[in-house]
């Protein structure tokens, strides 16, 4: 049985859906190779645009040129063809924490 296909409503779908959490605006520094995600609570996320294959290399142009969607529940770049959601931005921040948890501390 393929769980992924009957995952229920989970933790972040919670924070996202149930409490309003949402993307209000994004900040795009092609050169840094960051896109930093602002959200309605004020908390901030960051995000290597090269860790998605269709933003890595793209055109400053067509990088510019995105719209929050969902009612701020996703990213889309029309020139791009792609969509990247709040849920990935915070399962990619959750990892994150959790392997810098499991570093061992420097002697």
């Amino acid at each position: 049985m393929n769980t992924s296909q009957s995952k229920q409503f989970d933790v972040i779908d919670h924070l996202i859906f149930s409490e309003g959490l949402r993307l209000q605006a994004v900040d795009i520094q092609p050169d840094l190779d960051l896109m930093t995600i602002y959200l309605n609570t004020k908390a901030t996320l960051s995000h290597q645009l090269s860790s998605s294959k269709l933003l890595k290399g793209a055109d400053r142009s067509k990088l510019m040129k995105y719209e929050l969607i969902g009612g701020g529940t996703g990213i889309h770049w029309p020139l791009l063809d792609e969509d990247l959601s709040l849920k990935g931005f915070l399962e990619d921040e959750l990892r994150k924490v959790v392997k810098r948890r499991n570093q061992p501390l420097a002697a």
